[in-house]
């Protein structure tokens, strides 16, 4: 039974492994970003503002846990407005430069696409006055999807809600938030390549497995019935071998249990012999309590620990 729920286990994994063997791995990365930036209405020196559809540029650079990732971001983004507040920055458009440390969280990490949540905050260079002239706190919140194209490559489509403290113009502040529409590429350094992968199984010989009652070598209907099945193998074969290794649980002593092993591996290889397989084409080995089909602690009486495995070669 446990081995058949661990076949299924491995089974229901064989997806997921062979996947996360073709995303991404934790690193360093670098990014370039752009998209639409709509600032909200607001109201500067009297005048109502309604800015229109902007665009925003930047790039980030990062490192990804698998999950968690952390950012540094420069954003510059601008919008076109269409009032006069004489001989200032803010006349005809409006400029910001962000830079913020970013916390996010991926979903979903070793998969292709990949939903993600996150925030950051910083500091803001909002026109005023001058270029850029109004030192801000800046902060944003961001949530997103990528697509992991390759362990080192992934594309990203974000919306944000960004704002800051109030810039002021001329000793007047206003209130300042934005949304932006970011689609982003990511390059990743120093990836681990993806791990091999797993070895195919062992392809052994035909065999056959019989068990024991505790501290016995006695052979059992069942196990007659295996080794007659053993026997009619070797003889469909034509010229073989047979090794008979006996084993047993981690109860009585060492020893004990190396002479037992081999009493069971003899009494295997008699039934052979009794149902036509030549004596002088069986191999016996006792291995006592080494090799345990169930790893136990000491005095544990496993049932499948007690056999004798007969090997056809």
């Amino acid at each position: 039974m446990k081995k058949v729920l661990l076949a299924a286990a491995a089974v229901i994994a064989l997806p997921a492994i062979a996947e996360a063997q073709d995303v991404q791995t934790p690193g360093v990365y670098f990014g370039v970003e752009g998209g639409l930036n709509w600032m909200f209405n607001t109201t500067i020196l009297g005048q109502n503002v309604s800015p229109q559809t902007g665009w925003a540029l930047g790039g980030k650079l990062g490192y990804d846990f698998l999950g968690p990732r952390i950012e540094v971001e420069g954003l510059y983004r601008q919008n076109v407005n269409s009032n006069f507040f004489g001989n200032r920055a803010i006349t005809g458009q409006i400029s910001q430069v962000t830079a913020m440390a970013n916390f996010l969280y991926d979903f979903n990490a070793f998969g292709n696409f990949v939903p993600y949540i996150g925030a950051g905050a910083g500091v803001g260079f909002v026109d005023s006055d001058q270029n850029l002239g109004s030192v801000t706190f800046a902060y944003q919140g961001i949530l997103g999807v990528g697509y992991n194209w390759s362990p080192n490559l992934r594309f990203n489509l974000e919306g944000r809600y960004i704002g800051t403290t109030n810039p002021s113009v001329a000793g007047s502040t206003w209130n300042n938030n934005d949304i932006a529409l970011l689609a982003s590429v990511q390059l990743k350094f120093g990836s681990s390549p993806p791990p091999p992968p797993p070895p195919p199984p062992v392809v052994t010989p035909p065999s056959f497995m019989v068990f024991f009652d505790w501290d016995r070598s006695n052979l059992s209907a069942q196990a007659l019935a295996t080794i007659q099945q053993a026997a009619n193998a070797f003889k469909a074969k034509g010229n073989a071998r047979i090794t008979a290794t006996g084993h047993t649980d981690t109860t009585g002593p060492e020893a004990y249990n190396m002479a037992l092993s081999l009493r069971r591996a003899n009494a295997v290889k008699d039934a052979l012999v009794r149902d036509g397989v030549p004596a002088q084409a069986i191999t016996v080995i006792g291995k006592g309590e080494s090799q345990l089909l169930v790893p136990t602690g000491d005095n544990v009486r496993e049932p499948q620990n007690r056999r004798v495995e007969i090997v056809i070669q």
